[in-house]
This record gives structure tokens, C-alpha cells and sequence, in this order.
């Protein structure tokens, strides 16, 4: 019974691995190809597990203010919608709430990563996506 216990284990500890190696993909994915002109990235989250994946990722620098970064990366609304950073959330209901300044967002469902980028914003910061991205773009939520 143990050793089953144990492979369990192992096997989530793998599974949960891999997730956040792709969650940390995919956000890196993100942050360069709405900011390709930059070297590095000044980020700023609100949540601790986003600080923690994103501060092992390369040309990646963590600020302590949003008022110093270049990318929001928001699990909750905080009131900073006055802000020249480009806003990118990790909830959907957040992302209905905050669809006039957010340009995005990514969020798992049922499993499953999703991506969503809505058109009007990143018409508003001038962002071209690439044509490999272009299934992602929304026209409303």
C-alpha cells in the first residue's frame, strides 16, 4: 500500500512539475511577443505563486511597484487600470471585468491551458501578433 502511495505521489509531483514548466512557456511566449522590442521584461505581480514562476524566467525582471513595470501579470482586480504598463490577467471573470484595459489572458480550464487576447486593446497598444497567434485574438468576451 505504501509503495502505491509513494508512485501516486511521484506521478502528481511529475504531472504538477510539467504544468508549471508550461505555465512558465507560455508566459514567457507572452511576455515577448507583446513586448518584442525589449531585451528584458520588468513584470510586476500581485499574486506570490506568479512572482515565484516568473522570477526563474530568462530576461525576466520582478519590480516591486507596478507603477516600474512594463507587464501587469493581475489575478485580481487592483485598480490599476491608469497605468502605461500592458495588463495581462490570469482569470477569465477577471478578464470580462477588466476587458477595456486588459489585453488578455491566460487561464486554465478543465485542464487545459487558454489564451484569449482581445483585439481592441492590443489595437490600443499597437501590438501585432504573430500569425501563429492570431487564433487566439477575441473581438469581445
Amino acid at each position: 500500500m505504501k509503495k502505491v502511495l509513494l508512485i501516486l505521489f511521484i506521478l502528481f509531483s511529475f504531472s504538477s512539475a510539467s504544468d508549471l514548466k508550461t505555465e512558465q512557456k507560455i508566459y514567457k511566449l507572452i511576455i515577448h511577443t507583446l513586448l518584442p522590442n525589449k531585451q528584458t521584461y520588468k513584470v510586476w505581480s500581485d499574486t506570490k505563486h506568479n512572482r515565484e514562476l516568473l522570477a526563474t524566467t530568462p530576461h525576466v525582471i520582478l519590480v516591486n511597484s507596478p507603477k516600474d513595470a512594463d507587464f501587469l501579470l493581475l489575478n485580481n482586480d487592483n485598480n490599476l487600470t491608469n497605468t502605461k504598463a500592458i495588463i495581462f490577467v490570469t482569470d477569465f471573470q477577471l478578464l470580462e471585468k477588466m476587458k477595456n484595459s486588459a489585453v488578455g489572458g491566460f487561464f486554465w480550464q478543465k485542464g487545459r491551458p487558454n489564451i484569449l487576447f482581445l483585439r481592441k486593446n492590443l489595437q490600443k497598444y499597437k501590438i501585432s501578433l504573430p500569425e501563429s497567434m492570431q487564433e487566439f485574438i477575441e473581438e469581445e468576451i
